[in-house]
């Protein structure tokens, strides 16, 4: 099996349906996929990237184009939870710290479940600490704990690290991900993931 770095931010709609096949493409066995943590806003600031809305904001037919490359997608996983985030876009700092908190506290895989499902399924406002600390409790995390470490320095630092890494690998978004040195963009790249993965192991 080879190891496969996911760049994620929970502000990207794409990276969670990505997350949502994830688990499908593991149990094939090629791929296992190493969460890590980005902040998609200081990517973009690095890379001069910016997001769709932004990017092609003048260009109403490519919009348009990708929301119903997005409904075939939800449609071919049989994806029945995704609803659009009526707060979109999402501050997403506050949130990205506490996944490297959660990496620290040993809860990880319950934090990104229960935060990706507030953002993509329950469409709540993730950058109100109110909201996120409610969440959180919803869940059985430390809560306390995870929105002190927010504000640790160190975990500061490694989001920081983490978001400079995936630009230097070539990530300019999210979804990323990197298969044994090779980049690939977008949720659409799945496959490929997996092949190159399972190319990797031979």
């Amino acid at each position: 099996m080879t190891d496969v770095i996911f760049y994620f931010d929970f502000g990207s709609p794409n990276a969670y349906l990505a997350h949502r096949i994830i688990p499908e493409i593991e149990r094939r066995g090629a791929a296992h996929f190493v969460y890590t943590p980005i902040l998609l806003g200081g990517l973009f600031k690095i890379t001069g990237n910016a997001s769709p809305m932004v990017a092609f904001a003048g260009v109403p037919a490519k919009l348009a184009y990708e929301r119903r490359q997005t409904q075939r997608f939800i449609a071919q996983h049989r994806i029945g939870d995704f609803a659009a985030n009526p707060h979109f876009p999402v501050n997403t700092l506050q949130i990205m710290r506490g996944a490297v908190a959660a990496q620290r506290l040993g809860v990880f895989t319950a934090y990104v479940e229960a935060v990706y499902r507030a953002m993509w399924a329950q469409g709540l406002e993730m950058d109100d600490p109110v909201v996120i600390r409610d969440v959180l409790e919803t869940a059985d995390l430390p809560a306390g704990r995870l929105i002190d470490l927010m504000a640790d320095a160190a975990v500061k630092a490694e989001l920081t690290a983490n978001t400079e890494a995936a630009a230097a690998n070539g990530a300019f978004g999210s979804p990323s991900f990197l298969v044994a040195g090779q980049l690939f963009f977008g949720k659409d790249r799945l496959r490929e993931v997996e092949e190159e993965a399972a190319l990797a192991q031979s």
